[in-house]
């Protein structure tokens, strides 16, 4: 049952709130529209679950901390600030301990940036999404391009650490507009960038759309091109691709994120927040919060916490996860660190016929340090993995294996 080690000290912690000023048509995210929020009530609710969820992780060290959403940068300062002051108090702090919030570049939230970083955000990572006001528009975005500009002008006079999320391949982009786009995001870069392919989710205004045939999506030979302008522009920037979707100058790669891709532990809480935490035995659990706002707050309220479904990870469900996030990165998974997490090399769990298949196609590279995938085979991920596990009688929770890591 046990893989991955209790010894792991690193944890992050993962805040979320699921309030926006409006649904975004391509978000699947655990975002909500309303009239009115009753911050101080929020307050209470997400240090009481923090406190809660918390126990036996005192004797953790505390990596980094993410604020995200919905969009977290509509909450009060204060309350950012009292977050960040009671998990100084219950974990061993890191002395480079990260601490990232999302925000939009509209005016009235780039004013509040200063604000952000006296509560003690040192990242910010703003949704800038596109340069050009078309697209921007299509996405549902409530700022314009001019917008975005103005908000990373002052967030880098603000922070030190600063990513923007850029999104492509909308439907009728062409090679030389994505190229535009990043010629600019380069112009206003400063550490990191996430650049995200559009996708369509089920459950988003995008879905139904796209059903209905009021637009196609970009071809797969399109999508492989503008991957690859997107590596080698931001690449030549000095913006390494240390991920699928993520570039940074070095030492800026998201702390928060790696903890995710490198199987560490990390605490949630809000509504419809996800935990993975090893207990003492080795035992490695997943569990998520109530997603629906009102039912987190009761329950918050009358147990401490609001976990909707809690489950160990088998061994094979470990694995992978494993996979599934390691592979994402440039680098890949240690060789050394599999085999003592889980008691068998690469070559053992998996057969020699479907490995030398990959190899054959240049999909992954192996050596006696690593696994990766290569370039193409990250841009085949999904099906490099799924190929990986054809032979394993594996039905993972889909709750818990369905999301990408923030930003």
């Amino acid at each position: 049952m046990s893989g991955i080690q209790a010894l792991t000290e690193d944890l992050s912690l993962y805040v979320h709130w699921p309030f926006c000023l409006s649904k975004c048509p391509y978000c699947d995210f655990n975002s909500h529209v309303v009239n009115e929020i009753d911050q101080s009530v929020w307050r209470k609710g997400l240090l009481t679950e923090m406190k809660t969820l918390a126990k036996n992780t005192e004797d953790r060290k505390l990596k980094s901390i993410f604020f995200g959403g919905g969009t977290p940068s509509l909450m009060e300062p204060q309350i950012v600030s009292d977050i960040i002051s009671e998990a100084k108090k219950i974990w061993r702090v890191d002395d480079l301990l990260e601490i990232s919030l999302e925000a939009n570049p509209s005016s009235l939230e780039a004013k509040r940036l200063h604000l952000f970083n006296q509560a003690g955000i040192n990242r910010i990572s703003l949704g800038v999404q596109s340069f050009n006001d078309i697209t921007l528009k299509f996405l549902g975005r409530e700022h314009d391009a001019a917008d975005s500009k103005r908000a990373l002008e002052i967030a880098k006079k603000t922070f030190e650490n600063v990513s923007f999320d850029m999104i492509y391949a909308t439907p009728e982009q062409t090679i030389q507009d994505w190229a535009s786009e990043i010629r600019q995001a380069i112009e206003f870069s400063s550490n990191h960038i996430s650049v995200y392919q559009l996708t369509i989710e089920r459950g988003t205004a995008f879905f139904q759309k796209h059903r209905k045939g009021e637009f196609q999506m970009l071809n797969g030979e399109t999508l492989a091109d503008l991957y690859e302008l997107t590596q080698d522009k931001l690449g030549s920037a000095g913006l390494a691709d240390y991920e699928i979707s993520n570039h940074a100058k070095p030492s800026f790669e998201c702390v928060h994120n790696l903890q995710y891709w490198k199987m560490k532990d990390y605490l949630g809480i809000g509504a419809g927040a996800h935990s993975r935490l090893t207990d003492k035995e080795g035992v490695r659990w997943a569990f998520r919060t109530q997603r629906a706002p009102s039912k987190w707050l009761s329950e918050t309220k009358a147990y401490g916490h609001a976990v909707a479904e809690k489950v160990f990870l088998s061994l094979e469900e470990q694995i992978f996860e494993t996979l599934m996030m390691g592979l994402r990165l440039k680098k890949g998974i240690s060789t050394a660190d599999f085999k003592n997490t889980f008691k068998k090399s690469i070559e053992e769990i998996f057969t020699r016929e479907t490995l030398e298949i990959l190899l054959n196609e240049r999909l992954i590279e192996m050596d006696d340090k690593s696994f990766k995938a290569t370039s193409i085979g990250r841009q085949r991920l999904d099906s490099l993995i799924q190929f990986l596990f054809s032979d394993f009688d594996l039905n993972p929770h889909s709750s818990f294996f369905s999301r990408d890591p923030v930003s």
